[in-house]
């Protein structure tokens, strides 16, 4: 079976959001991607400290699916999860849990030890959103205003 790979597009990635009502924005990018941010509790939208949650079990995922794929065959299924409750006081969230939800009974213990370690080896490697999150990152912010 061939592998598929989506086709490669060597133009930066502009990523943006658009208010489109109050405390509700679409978040676009130059590929066609949207995805509806707004406030906790609007239907259909995700909050950013979900999306936050949700691009670290993605980034987790992309970063696994090699070593897995490579040991359980490319029609594995997997799950991750991911939680952590904001401090509102500082609003932070001072903690996030994945779980990685795999059916590794085809294997003996001595063969799911091997593969959840090289499966922990590149997601430290790999995944930048977690990376970035566990060492900070610098945010600026300017404006661009008309006058």
């Amino acid at each position: 079976m061939a592998e598929q790979t989506a086709p490669v597009n060597n133009a930066p990635v502009e990523l943006w959001v658009e208010r489109t009502g109050t405390r509700a924005y679409t978040g676009r990018s130059n590929r066609g991607a949207e995805v509806l941010v707004a406030s906790a509790g609007v239907p259909g939208a995700f909050t950013p400290g979900e999306l936050m949650k949700i691009a670290l079990a993605a980034c987790t995922g992309l970063s696994s699916d090699f070593p897995l794929s490579r040991r359980l065959g490319d029609d594995f299924d997997a799950t991750i999860r991911v939680s952590g409750d904001a401090d509102r006081e500082n609003e932070v969230y001072p903690q996030l849990d994945e779980v990685l939800q795999l059916d590794l009974s085809e294997l003996d213990e001595a063969a799911r030890e091997r593969l959840l370690v090289t499966v922990q080896r590149a997601v430290d490697k790999a995944c930048t959103v977690g990376r970035t999150l566990k060492a900070g990152t610098k945010v600026t912010l300017t404006f661009d205003i008309d006058a």
